[in-house]
C-alpha cells in the first residue's frame, strides 16, 4: 500500500518540532515544506539528512521521492 501525503506529515512530525509542514504527493513522489528551528546553523544537506533520519526505512520501503523545502522559521517568514 502506498503512503498518503498525510502519513508522511505524521512521521515527519513525529521526529522533528515543526513550527509548519506540509506534505503534497501523489502516493510515490513527495514534496514537503518542513519549517523546524533545529535547521539553524545547518546546511542543506544536514538538513535533509536530519529528515532522512526521521524517516528511515520508510525511504526505501516506502517513498519513492521526496523533495523538500527545509527552513529555519526565520527563512519561512522572508
Amino acid at each position: 500500500m502506498l503512503p498518503t501525503p498525510e502519513q508522511i506529515k505524521d512521521y515527519i512530525a513525529a521526529g522533528l518540532d515543526c513550527s509548519h509542514l506540509s506534505v503534497e504527493g501523489d502516493g510515490q513522489h513527495f514534496q514537503a515544506t518542513i519549517v523546524c528551528a533545529a535547521f539553524a546553523g545547518k546546511r542543506l544537506i544536514q538538513r535533509h539528512q536530519m529528515v532522512y533520519a526521521v524517516l528511515g526505512e520508510r525511504m526505501r520501503e516506502e517513498i519513492h521521492a521526496l523533495s523538500m523545502k527545509t527552513l529555519t522559521p526565520e527563512e519561512f517568514a522572508q
